[in-house]
């Protein structure tokens, strides 16, 4: 297993070792010893997600108060997506910067992202599905979300015609979230973080 810091602060590209034979495949595609070694912390998790999206959906950009925050690990079981990482931490040195990962069922990479990050995905095939870990459980009250076609944030989604849920196609965009007070703080997200690093493992 390889993992790699991306160029946002808190967000890992993480690629498993594959091993094949005529009999099929085997993939260790979660390591909590590893990846919390790269992290500093493990991830605690409370909840696990699937998500199963028709070619050229776009889901996100998602991000969750700071506390509680909320820590995802991501993988394609199925089809192909690219995902993205958004930094929407205000304060940030990389505020407004985002990253993509192919994501897909071949080289079954997977994505870290950090409480604070704003994340989202598109779907590249049919019946693209990710599983999520997370490190806490859906709370909807603390859950945000900014548009991902705003043209400030310029993200370079691979479709055509994005299909968005209701939900994200009403998003603020990131200028208005942030004049809104809705996005997290750098800050605050290093200080959560600093103190997630002296928890003993669970």
């Amino acid at each position: 297993m390889k993992i790699r810091p991306l160029g946002i602060e808190g967000a890992w590209e993480v690629t498993p070792q594959q091993h094949g034979d005529p009999r099929g495949l085997f993939v260790e595609w979660y390591r909590f010893d590893r990846l919390a070694e790269a992290v500093g912390h493990p991830l605690r998790l409370a909840q696990g997600n699937l998500s199963v999206s028709a070619h050229g959906v776009v889901r996100g950009i998602h991000f969750v108060d700071v506390p509680p925050g909320q820590a995802k690990y991501v993988t394609c079981v199925r089809g192909a997506v690219l995902d993205v990482v958004v930094d929407v931490r205000t304060g940030s040195p990389t505020f407004g910067r985002w990253e993509a990962v192919r994501l897909d069922d071949t080289d079954r990479r997977a994505v870290y992202v950090a409480e604070g990050l704003g994340h989202g995905f598109c779907a590249l095939t049919g019946e693209a599905t990710l599983s999520y870990l997370c490190s806490t459980t859906y709370r909807p009250a603390v859950e945000h979300a900014v548009h991902p076609l705003d043209p400030a944030l310029g993200i370079d989604w691979p479709v055509e015609t994005p299909l968005l849920s209701t939900r994200d196609a009403a998003a603020p965009t990131l200028a208005q979230a942030h004049g809104s007070g809705l996005l997290p703080d750098y800050g605050a997200c290093r200080a959560f973080a600093a103190e997630l690093d002296t928890r003993p493992a669970l």
